[in-house]
């Protein structure tokens, strides 16, 4: 089992900044590939970023590429998504997921990620 708790969220104005992070504990963190997953309001959940355990491989949504930025730190057992120039469109529900993987192995796919944690709400006004 791997527990994923979500912070960093809040209300910040548009062009602004926010990090999430998400702390994992129980299994080897170091394991897993990170992803982050969002969903707007009456909208599905659709992929945001993900990155793999070595750290090594990184991929994103075209929405958010270029203004957002996936990492981790395995010491900490924390993965990190830093999102700069924040668009009202940006608003939703973030959530990190958890998949056990190879050390460069990443996905975009929802369905392939075993563990999510609680979701943290980010709202960026106009």
């Amino acid at each position: 089992q791997v527990q994923l708790v979500e912070s960093g969220g809040g209300l910040v104005q548009a062009g602004g900044s926010l990090r999430l992070s998400c702390a994992a504990s129980g299994r080897t963190f170091r394991s897993y590939a990170m992803g982050w997953f969002r969903q707007a309001p009456g909208k599905e959940r659709e992929f945001v970023a993900t990155i793999s355990w070595s750290g090594g491989r990184t991929h994103y949504a075209d929405s958010v590429k270029g203004r957002f930025t996936i990492s981790r730190d395995n010491a900490k057992n924390t993965a990190y998504l830093q999102m700069n120039s924040l668009k009202p469109e940006d608003t939703a529900v973030y959530y990190c997921a958890a998949k056990y993987s190879g050390p460069y192995d990443y996905t975009d796919v929802e369905r392939e990620y075993t563990y999510w944690g609680q979701g943290t709400q980010v709202t960026v006004s106009s």
